[in-house]
């Protein structure tokens, strides 16, 4: 796009994936972070994230993106995201005081015509209480999957834009820039684009729960939830994107910090919350699915086994381990001894001194009583059932998404369980 500057201030997983991904529509982008440390690392091709297919779009990007730690090189933007993760706590809980850091720090460095876009994730009212004029002050929600954030931040499927007033037209530049997508663009007032995102994420974390509990439900049942998903995706009321794949609960911390987001406001305001603390509470008791089968299946028989762990990070394709099934399990269980392999997660340094690493898939499964595949990494899948059966000391293995294939590993000796389906 000829003569457009595009720049994103916060260079964590948002701002980076965002940032390479605006390269492909603008002349120039501009990276900015006031950590020097990562700007260096990411102007020399080293990716603070694993992100599938982010190497090669920065790479892609070439000349048209910079990296900066220069806050004046904003100066020249026509529009400036601000596009720094949002940390929350242990319980949940959003922390906006780097969001509020860094839009002080940029806003003097701006010109008077450039755009600030918030693309962080803020609670309803947070950009109408930033001192710029309206015109030149939006909200954008962004929609990055971790694991999925490139091809998400490539091709969107809509896009949401809080104004402060949703009837006038968008400035030029940023029209422009958002339309080089080719995809719907959706005004409103700043407080429902703010909340959009979070209602987004209560719909899915609807679909989740009701996905879990009726898969437990056919574990106690003798049913099996996988010959029931094709009835619920052929339903036009239901249809064939929605989640039905059973999980642990809702790990990666943007659902749950949305629903803890949503019962503090609904406490606040008089509202009814009954409905988002049930999310809550049955995403905490499917955390602890595979700790109830260990116990049941292992440790009720053997108080004191080696337990092979297949993945750490919360998902495939990212490297994070935030309120990852892995860190609950290992904090759960201090005194059991654990052996775990993960092509890219690292856990804290000295966090867990009962966890040995490994390299190997069936290294680390040598001499365990059972293994548990957390994260369903495509490696694993090619793992031979054999080898598996002769490393082992145990025969249990939990697979909770059906990742392995199962009639092989019974054929080989061992017992596999999975989510959804009577053990």
């Amino acid at each position: 796009m000829s003569g457009l500057t595009v720049a994103f201030a916060g260079l964590t997983h948002l701002g980076i994936v965002s940032a390479a991904a605006a390269a492909e529509h603008c002349d120039r982008v501009i990276g900015y972070d006031a950590d020097a440390g990562r700007v260096a690392d990411l102007a020399a091709g080293r990716l603070p994230i694993e992100e599938p297919g982010l190497a090669d779009l920065v790479a892609k990007g070439g000349n048209r993106l910079t990296w900066t730690s220069d806050v004046g090189a904003l100066r020249s933007a026509d529009l400036v995201y601000v596009s720094i993760d949002v940390p929350t706590d242990a319980k949940g809980v959003s922390d906006l005081r780097s969001v509020e850091a860094i839009v002080e720090r940029v806003m003097p460095a701006l010109s008077e015509d450039a755009v600030l876009i918030v693309l962080c994730q803020v609670p309803p009212g947070f950009t109408r209480r930033i001192p710029r004029p309206a015109a030149t002050r939006y909200y954008q929600v962004e929609t990055l999957i971790f694991g999925r954030a490139v091809e998400r931040a490539r091709q969107p499927e809509r896009f949401i834009v809080g104004a402060a007033d949703p009837s006038r037209p968008l400035p030029s530049s940023y029209h422009r820039f958002l339309s080089s997508f080719g995809c719907p663009i959706l005004p409103m007032r700043y407080e429902s684009a703010e909340l959009a995102k979070t209602a987004i994420n209560i719909f899915l974390a609807a679909q989740v729960t009701a996905t879990n509990t009726l898969a437990e439900l056919c574990e106690v049942t003798g049913a099996d939830w996988n010959e029931i998903v094709p009835s619920l995706r052929l339903d036009a009321r239901i249809g064939r994107y929605a989640y039905l794949a059973p999980g642990l609960g809702l790990s990666g911390g943007n659902i749950e910090r949305d629903i803890v987001t949503l019962t503090r406001i609904a406490a606040e305001r008089g509202t009814d919350g009954g409905l988002l603390e049930a999310f809550a509470a049955n995403a905490d008791y499917r955390k602890d699915w595979v700790l109830r089968a260990l116990h049941h299946k292992v440790m009720d028989k053997s108080p004191n086994p080696v337990v092979a762990l297949w993945g750490l990070a919360y998902k495939i394709g990212t490297h994070s381990t935030r309120n990852a099934p892995s860190v609950a399990l290992l904090s759960a269980l201090p005194t059991v001894r654990f052996r775990a392999c993960d092509p890219v997660a690292e856990l804290p340094s000295g966090g867990f001194p009962n966890l040995e690493r490994f390299d190997d898939p069936i290294e680390t499964v040598r001499g365990a009583a059972a293994l548990v595949v957390l994260t369903p990494w495509p490696e694993y899948r090619d793992a031979n059932p054999g080898a598996i059966a002769r490393a082992m000391a145990g025969r249990v293995i939990l697979d909770p998404f059906r990742h392995l294939d199962h009639a092989a590993l019974v054929r080989s000796g061992l017992r596999p369980s999975a989510l959804g389906v009577s053990q």
